[in-house]
């Protein structure tokens, strides 16, 4: 099945063909570091590090670029307000985001281009568009003159009429119509400036991302993305100029994500749910969350939405996320008490397929085989990592029915353990795809031994002790150990095929 991916502009799932066979250039809209980081502004990144990684494995090689706005109005609001230069404030909150990245195990970005270091390409783009005729200069200011594409409104669906909604341009300047939008600003007292074809002054917003993007990924690219909130006015505006400088496609692809909206209950039991936005005070710090539940946890909550579709978070979709990891957790741990621990060394179902296709193992790898393929399409169908992980979580529930049905928990057949390998290193490399790294919960399995086989032993002991005062009837003592292991986080779980233990997931 081919790659098929939806695109904003055209509103269709098209197959993903890139411009230059074997590459991929992606461009995404990073924030403008005016404040610390939230969790809605590690969505973006989350998502396209797994879109990079899965072109990957399907053997492109992929450029991803996100940007850095350290040269805008909110940042200047921010330095009058705090009293400090621009560049500082940029300083510190750049560093915040890289870092919180790098806690969240995104390592897939090539760059991070700066405004403030392209101020060159800048002004080469937008005299270009002087020239030919797409943009004016009026009282120290440059605009781009809507009028002269008769297609703008083309992505957004909106026209130029709507164009002064959400747009960060004041009146005046010398605009002609109230839709045009600024590509170079005149300088104003204690503003960043630098020195242009017509004086002193700073970029526009949407001037910005054209020229970086282009610098790094051609005049013509493959995908570019952002946040569902930026296909107006910045990336309509982004699309208008772009071609209007070069007379090229700009993207090929346009990708949107859903936004992050806070849901909360109000004091009569009403839910209500609004975008998550710095500038209403309606955020989570990312570093908070992170610091509270684990990178592992932000990256599944997002991943297991669809990308193009809003993501909720609340107190409930925590838990939520949290029971899903659980799962892998579960499987992780269970797996360990059978003495497998996945290494490169062992193979996944791709390779255990090559010889395991006979014998006793045989249907549980065609099932495997199945599942993977399954895996793949979901994948294939616009980066489905909502679907991709619900396969996932089959894999767990056909391999826990297995290792019941082949009672190797207490037989030890070594083939069946085998097989319960290649599922397990399956589900980590299809994991390490979407960016995810799959651990036995941090509660279970401490020991004083560095394998864990004195707990499992002293476990195994116990159990054997609780099932034959059961046989002989002292119940009191079965209870007694259930309930001393209880307080102790441990729960015992009685099945067809005796009893097994795991220790309650924190939280």
């Amino acid at each position: 099945m081919s790659l098929r991916v939806y695109n904003t502009l055209s509103r269709t799932k098209e197959v993903f063909e890139p411009i230059t066979p074997g590459k991929v250039g992606m461009y995404l809209c990073g924030p403008t570091v005016y404040a610390s980081p939230h969790i809605g502004h590690l969505v973006g990144p989350i998502i396209f590090d797994a879109m990079k990684r899965y072109l990957v494995y399907k053997g492109f090689d992929v450029t991803l670029v996100i940007n850095l706005t350290d040269v805008d109005d909110k940042l200047i609001v921010a330095s009058h307000e705090q009293n400090r230069p621009v560049t500082e404030i940029a300083a510190q909150y750049t560093d915040e985001y890289l870092k919180a990245l790098w806690r969240l195990g995104i390592n897939s970005v090539d760059r991070f281009p700066k405004v403030s270091e392209h101020i060159p390409d800048i002004i080469a783009l937008i005299e270009k568009l002087v020239n030919n005729g797409k943009a004016y200069f009026s009282d120290g200011n440059v605009w781009f003159d809507v009028s002269k594409d008769s297609q703008y409104g083309r992505l957004s669906g909106r026209s130029p009429n709507d164009a002064m909604t959400g747009t960060r341009e004041t009146e005046g300047g010398g605009k002609r119509s109230p839709a045009d939008f600024a590509l170079w600003k005149s300088a104003k007292p204690g503003e960043p400036e630098w020195q242009s074809p017509w004086g002193r002054g700073r970029p526009g917003w949407h001037i910005e991302c054209s020229a970086m993007s282009m610098k790094y990924l051609g005049e013509t690219f493959d995908i570019h993305g952002g946040g569902d909130d930026l296909k107006f006015p910045h990336h309509e505006n982004e699309l208008a100029q772009s071609e209007g400088a070069t007379g090229k496609v700009f993207a090929r692809f346009w990708c949107h994500n859903g936004l992050t909206r806070m849901r909360t209950k109000s004091k009569s039991g009403e839910w209500k749910e609004e975008k998550m936005s710095k500038s209403t005070g309606n955020v989570v710090s990312i570093d908070k969350v992170i610091s509270a539940h684990g990178p592992q946890l932000v990256k599944y909550l997002i991943l297991s939405t669809h990308y193009r579709s809003p993501i909720d978070f609340s107190d409930e979709t925590v838990v939520a996320t949290k029971k899903g990891l659980n799962g892998f957790e579960r499987i992780l741990e269970r797996a360990n008490r059978l003495g497998i621990h996945v290494t490169d060394e062992t193979p996944d179902v791709d390779r255990a397929s090559r010889t395991m296709l006979e014998g006793s193992t045989a249907d549980f790898i065609r099932a495997l085989l199945g599942f993977k393929m399954r895996w793949l399409e979901m994948m294939d169908d616009d980066f489905n990592t909502a679907g991709a992980i619900a396969v996932m979580h089959e894999i767990i529930g056909a391999t826990n029915a297995y290792i019941d049905q082949t009672k190797i928990e207490r037989e030890r057949n070594e083939s069946a353990i085998q097989a319960v390998g290649v599922a397990v290193s399956t589900l980590e490399k299809l994991a390490g795809i979407l960016g995810l790294t799959l651990a036995p919960s941090p509660a279970e399995h401490r020991s004083t031994d560095s394998d864990g086989s004195l707990t499992d032993d002293l476990m195994k002991l116990l159990i054997e002790v609780r099932n034959r005062a059961r046989t002989t009837k002292q119940f009191e003592i079965g209870d007694a150990v259930r309930n001393g292991l209880k307080k102790l986080g441990i729960t015992l779980e009685d099945n067809q095929n005796g009893t097994s233990w795991k220790r309650d997931s924190e939280g």
